[in-house]
């Protein structure tokens, strides 16, 4: 997994587990938060997601608990999650230190303009 870069909803996910345990629908509303309001996760996409980053190893089951008759789950990172989310956070910095290295040597004069 560390050799392709995270899709947007996944790496949300991964961010929203980073400094804590959380339930379903605190990550929904941790995930709007971190992108600014930009994605809104529906329950049914975080499930399917959540599955999905349990059977990769990336999650786990922080603890199990019935509320108002409901199982709710919490979800935390692994130490292989925490270094997928790493390297994807690199990757990403690298990314930006490119562009704004670029877009500084773009706004320098050219030699000869007038």
């Amino acid at each position: 997994m560390a050799d392709r870069h995270l899709q947007e909803p996944t790496r949300l996910v991964l961010t929203a587990l980073a400094d804590a345990p959380r339930h379903g629908y605190a990550i929904i509303d941790e995930v709007q938060v971190i992108s600014g309001g930009r994605t809104r996760m529906l329950s049914g996409t975080l499930y399917t997601a959540l599955d999905r980053l349990l059977k990769q190893g990336l999650i786990r089951v922080e603890r199990e608990e019935v509320v108002s008759g409901k199982l709710r789950r919490s979800f935390a990172l692994t130490d292989q999650g925490r270094d997928v989310l790493t390297a994807e956070t690199e990757r990403l910095r690298a990314g930006v230190d490119q562009a704004e290295r670029r877009l500084a040597l773009g706004l320098q004069p050219k030699k000869g303009a007038v």
